[in-house]
C-alpha cells in the first residue's frame, strides 16, 4: 500500500514513457527520454534512479532503462486509462482527435479502474484510441492488428491507415487536413533518393510528406 501510495503523477508519466520507447527500440534511452518528457537530463537521472529503487525499472549503463513485470503492470494501467480517456473525449464530448491528447494526459492520472471499465462500457467496448493505438485490456494485454509503417513500403504498393503513432496536437491537425487518419487508404506513388520526400495519394488526393512523418503512419497492407 505504501509502494503505491509512492506512484505519483510525475512517476506515471515517466513510466508511461519508458513504455513506449521500450516498445520500439527495447530500451529507453535517457537522452530520448528527456527529449520526450521536455526535462534536463540532469532530473532524468534521479528520477531513474528513484524509479529503479521501487522496483520498477532496471537501468543498464550504455543501454538504456527497462521496466520490471511491476514497472510495465503500471504503465499499461496508464496508458489504458489515457486512451480510454481520448474515447470519451471524441466518442461522447464530440471533440476533435487532434485535440484529445492534452486533456487525456491530465485524466489519466485522476481516474479510477471502475472509471476505466464505465468508460469502456460507454464507448462500447473500442478496441483503439481515436489514433488508431491499441488500448491495453484491464488485465495487461495489448492486442495489436498487423501492420507496418508506410515508409517501408515500396512504389505501387499501398493498404488502410491503422493508427498514428504519435500524438502531438499540431502533427495530428496536419495529417487530418490530409484526410490520413485510421481507416484511410493509402498508396505510395513516389520515393524521392537519399531519403526524400515520399509521393502518397490519399482517397484519390496526391500528397507529398516527409520519411519522418511516414515512419509513424503505420498501414495495414491490402
Amino acid at each position: 500500500m505504501g509502494e503505491q501510495l509512492r506512484i505519483t503523477e510525475k512517476l506515471e508519466e515517466y513510466l508511461e514513457m519508458i513504455c513506449k520507447l521500450e516498445e520500439k527500440a527495447g530500451y529507453a534511452r535517457t537522452m530520448d527520454l528527456a527529449k520526450r518528457l521536455g526535462v534536463a537530463p540532469g532530473s532524468i537521472t534521479n528520477t531513474i534512479e528513484r524509479l529503479e529503487k521501487l522496483g520498477l525499472v532496471i537501468h543498464e549503463p550504455r543501454k538504456g532503462v527497462r521496466l520490471t513485470d511491476r514497472g510495465r503492470e503500471i504503465a499499461l494501467g496508464v496508458i489504458r486509462r489515457h486512451r480510454l480517456s481520448e474515447r470519451l473525449l471524441t466518442d461522447v464530448l464530440r471533440l476533435e482527435w487532434a485535440k484529445v491528447h492534452e486533456p487525456a494526459c491530465k485524466l489519466e492520472h485522476s481516474i479510477t479502474d471502475d472509471i476505466s471499465e464505465a468508460i469502456e462500457r460507454v464507448t462500447r467496448n473500442p478496441k483503439t484510441c481515436p489514433h488508431g493505438n491499441p488500448i491495453p485490456t484491464s488485465d495487461g494485454r495489448i492486442i495489436e492488428v498487423e501492420s507496418i509503417p508506410l515508409s517501408s513500403l515500396n512504389i505501387g504498393e499501398g493498404g488502410t491507415i491503422v493508427k498514428v503513432t504519435e500524438e502531438d496536437r499540431k502533427l495530428l491537425s496536419y495529417l487530418s487536413n490530409l484526410g490520413i487518419i485510421p481507416g484511410a487508404k493509402i498508396k505510395v506513388e513516389e520515393k524521392a533518393p537519399f531519403n526524400g520526400p515520399i509521393m502518397i495519394k490519399v482517397m484519390g488526393t496526391g500528397y507529398a510528406i516527409g520519411r519522418n512523418i511516414a515512419s509513424i503512419i503505420w498501414i495495414r497492407k491490402s
